[in-house]
């Protein structure tokens, strides 16, 4: 796949020409955790190619250099909003580790050498051999902590000037404090983003033309690595958004959801950059919000959009479950929000052509609660059901946990699901998942009319891995996607 277009910097020059022109992905980078931490964590290439022999199968399998990482969230040392610039290129893959606070990089451009000699930090080269990424650069913790005090790290945006931002959820210790890595384009730690700290952090997404860089809260790290504990969500969990100056790079307002924003995690605006409407995922509420400034207004203003009943269950930890939303992403034309419900076990698609009143245009039940013989045991009628439904089987596999990570492609046609949540949040609600592996599935998506379906022809077994069971994270893929470019 290119890693830029027209001979420019990295990416497309707006969101609707990677839509339009964007090729079809061909290749997946998947990382793949290894729960009882007794070999390294690896990065899994995928074949995505209908036409190939080796079509949904994992083709390489990168590992890194330790053991216990957590690779959790990655991103490009290079984005679409870089595109003006033909000095920079789409050649790391970034990947910050949950759990020890290291960086790995890894890139594809072409070339030979031997990429670790010497080099105390991580990232991954994709662009000498797609097929095969190699290990660049890794940046070991003790690097990031002596500029920082941060480790726990998340998520990796690049910025327009060449540098990288890591978001980082606490201090070495395990305690709660939000803040941001800076790397610059040779992969050294510059410092933070910010002098100002926040409680908690998480996910951000940064819309330059508001002056808006806005970050989420999940929870005190030593709290998370135990386990979710409900009793623990008043003092170890957060429910804020920061809104932070672009330019300034001064926290200028935080805004607490209560109850309708419980565990705020992924955060997505509308790709096109002028565009003021931004959506977080509350995990814990279950609920989408909608984040905006309104015009001629000074302060963002976030409210529920979207708000998800809890069901009754028997033999969990409360007497009502939580949908769980793990993540969400837009498609890039700005139609359509997806998101997927962790515990209950479905994926769905909102029309937000009114930002402020999505429409609920699809839904698909890929296993959770909401299954046959499963906890539930009253709420089916509010969710257009009669019943409850069988868990799907593809390719002679029932389906383990429910639906975590997604990934739409560029053409808005396809949407890629992986069922791993955070390892010991896993082995808490889905031992089977642990114990069995988890998968990747694609799911066929009508971006017209809204409408999703399981793809019967696709299916990644990541319990059949050579060293066994494995857990699938997140999806990218070499030429970007809906939830790493940023458009300026």
């Amino acid at each position: 796949m290119a890693t830029c277009c027209n001979g420019s910097g990295p990416g497309y020059a707006t969101p609707l020409e990677a839509k339009e022109k964007g090729p079809r992905e061909t290749l997946l980078y998947v990382p793949a955790i290894i729960p009882d931490q007794s070999r390294p964590d690896y990065l899994a290439t995928v074949d995505a190619d209908p036409e190939s022999k080796t079509y949904s199968k994992v083709i390489h399998r990168l590992p890194v250099t330790h053991l216990g990482d957590e690779l959790h969230h990655s991103g490009w040392n290079a984005c679409s909003s870089c595109h003006g610039n033909s000095s920079k290129s789409r050649s790391l893959l970034i990947l910050p580790s949950l759990k020890s606070g290291r960086i790995y990089g890894k890139w594809p451009w072409f070339g030979d050498g031997n990429w670790l000699a010497g080099f105390p930090l991580a990232s991954v080269d994709t662009v000498s051999d797609p097929r095969a990424p190699r290990l660049h650069k890794v940046v070991e913790p003790a690097a990031i902590q002596e500029k920082t005090g941060l480790g726990f790290l998340h998520t990796s945006h690049c910025l327009g000037n060449g540098d990288i931002v890591v978001s980082a959820l606490g201090t070495p210790d395990g305690k709660a404090k939000g803040g941001f890595v800076v790397l610059d384009e040779n992969l050294e730690v510059k410092g933070t983003w910010s002098g100002s700290e926040v409680e908690y952090g998480y996910d951000f997404w940064y819309q330059p033309a508001h002056d808006l860089l806005a970050s989420t809260s999940w929870g005190a790290p030593a709290a998370l690595f135990k386990g979710f504990n409900p009793a623990e969500v008043p003092t170890e969990y957060g429910d804020a958004v920061y809104i932070w100056s672009w330019e300034g790079r001064d926290l200028k307002q935080t805004i607490h959801l209560g109850q309708d924003g419980l565990i705020p995690l992924e955060i997505r605006f509308k790709h096109d950059p002028a565009s003021r409407h931004g959506f977080i995922g509350a995990a814990l509420s279950s609920n989408v919000i909608h984040l905006t400034k309104p015009p001629g207004g000074e302060e963002w203003v976030a409210k529920p959009v979207i708000k998800q009943p809890w069901t009754k269950v028997e033999g969990w930890a409360l007497p009502e479950q939580p949908p769980l939303i793990t993540d969400i992403l837009i498609s890039l034309d700005d139609k359509y929000l997806y998101f997927s419900n962790w515990l209950r076990g479905d994926i769905v698609q909102y029309d937000i052509t009114d930002p402020e009143h999505p429409k609920l245009a699809g839904r698909v039940w890929v296993g959770g609660s909401i299954r046959r013989d499963g906890p539930v045991t009253e709420g089916l009628e509010e969710l257009g059901l009669t019943e409850q439904p069988e868990i799907p089987t593809v390719q002679g596999h029932k389906l383990l946990g429910g639906p975590q990570m997604i990934q739409l492609s560029l053409d808005g046609k396809r949407l890629y699901v992986t069922n791993s949540l955070f390892s010991p949040w896993d082995k808490q609600f889905y031992p089977d998942l642990v114990e069995k592996g988890s998968y990747l599935l694609q799911i066929n998506v009508d971006d017209v009319n809204g409408g999703l379906s399981i793809n019967h022809d696709f299916y990644v077994d990541f319990g059949a891995e050579p060293g066994g069971p494995v857990l699938a994270h997140e999806v990218r893929y070499p030429g970007g996607d809906c939830s790493s470019d940023i458009w300026l």
